[in-house]
């Protein structure tokens, strides 16, 4: 499989340098709410985005029932108080019947190179968690390591500054936010399969002891490249410490073995040339206290997570002499969140896993796209499992 996945990455590579010319970025590169932000008009300014699939299982002599679903619409509204002060806020509908808030903050520029940013914010982690809208991405699914690696989409309160550097081709945030919470009124939220999904507070009823910190940058000084390296630090929270005696031990104790610290680090790179298009992204998380936790929780969090994919895809229509944008892509995946575990356990096969995508993407123009995909997933106990996806997505304002 993995042969397979570099013999296509030459081959897609040698036609796409065998091309004329290099294209930048373009709006490709530039998810909804940032392109709300920096619109020129004054006053309301409204979007949307959404996406419909169809999963269907198969395999292992087994029949599934498939899925349809409406997975997403979301309405994006941002309103420009004068040339500094703007608001952003995307309200999302999920599976028809959930509601929530994704995002909604204040943007103060404060300078042309400093924003100041409050409010519900997009942790700056990975390209998935600030680059969802469906016309962005190749895949009917967003790729399995924003699920499981850092939880797309990861959205916390807080502050914080963020701003673009042109003569040095750099792009910076940095915020102070609440943390994930791990203990929560009797149910621990973190587990071994997908440690931090489970946990986001989303911007209700949060809890916050410490503010943990988040920051990003990115590199856009190669033409058609842009790399982006995050960082997030801080510790979990525990409604167990909600009302408790400073002064006893047991009590103390007891609310301290439900604490995670959390280290990630995660790396992203995009590169467009002509009609080849490449993307990737690496993860390696730290989590401290887990032994405590896992025993007073009996959950199974490993001491580390690791994890990457790679993509490549092509644009075709040339070749094939029609004036729709398609888009045949690969892509592979592997990660682990049992990368390294406490001396008490044992890791789990099933938490090393590798994914197979491979698919196409038909844009019948910029603003709607057709999805088509096969999955392959397996892990290290040789456990493996195939699924077909197709799904439709688009994005206006």
């Amino acid at each position: 499989m993995k042969h397979l996945f570099t013999l296509m990455l030459i081959i897609i590579c040698s036609l796409a340098f065998a091309q004329d010319g290099m294209d930048s970025f373009t709006n490709y590169h530039q998810n909804a709410a940032r392109t709300l932000l920096e619109s020129k008009q004054g006053g309301l300014v409204m979007g949307a985005y959404g996406e419909v699939h169809y999963e269907q299982p198969f395999g292992n002599n087994t029949k599934y029932n498939g899925d349809m679903d409406a997975e997403r619409m979301v309405l994006l509204f941002g309103y420009k108080f004068d040339k500094k002060t703007s608001f952003i806020t995307e309200i999302e509908i999920e599976h028809i019947k959930e509601v929530f808030l994704e995002q909604a903050y204040l943007n103060y520029q404060a300078k042309p190179w400093l924003n100041i940013q409050a409010g519900l914010l997009l942790i700056p982690m990975g390209l998935m968690n600030e680059y969802h809208e469906p016309t962005i991405f190749n895949g009917v699914n967003r790729p399995t390591i924003a699920n499981a690696l850092y939880p797309s989409t990861w959205r916390e309160i807080g502050a914080g500054v963020a701003g673009n550097l042109p003569n040095a081709a750099l792009r910076y945030q940095l915020y102070a936010v609440n943390g994930l919470m791990s203990y929560n009124n009797g149910e621990a939220k973190l587990d071994g399969s997908k440690p931090l999904r489970g946990a986001r507070q989303k911007g209700a009823q949060v809890n916050m002891t410490t503010p943990d910190l988040s920051a990003k940058i990115n590199y856009y000084g190669i033409k058609g490249m842009d790399i982006g390296l995050a960082a997030y630090v801080g510790e979990t929270e525990s409604t167990l410490f909600d009302g408790i005696n400073r002064d006893s031990t047991s009590q103390m104790a007891t609310a301290d073995s439900t604490i995670i610290g959390v280290q990630m680090v995660g790396l992203d790179l995009r590169y467009q040339a002509n009609k080849f298009q490449a993307k990737g992204e690496l993860f390696y998380s730290n989590f401290t206290n887990t032994q405590e936790y896992n025993t007073f929780t009996s959950k199974d969090i490993g001491s580390s997570m690791f994890g990457y994919y790679a993509e490549v895809g092509y644009d075709v229509s040339a070749l094939l002499r029609i004036d729709k944008k398609i888009v045949p892509f690969v892509r592979y995946s592997e990660y682990n969140t049992h990368n390294t575990v406490t001396d008490d356990m044992t890791a789990n096969d099933q938490y090393d896993r590798t994914v197979l995508t491979t698919g196409i993407s038909l844009f019948l123009n910029k603003s709607f796209v057709v999805k088509a995909d096969y999955q392959n997933f397996s892990n290290a106990n040789n456990q493996t499992f195939h699924q077909f996806n197709t799904g439709i997505g688009f994005w206006f304002r």
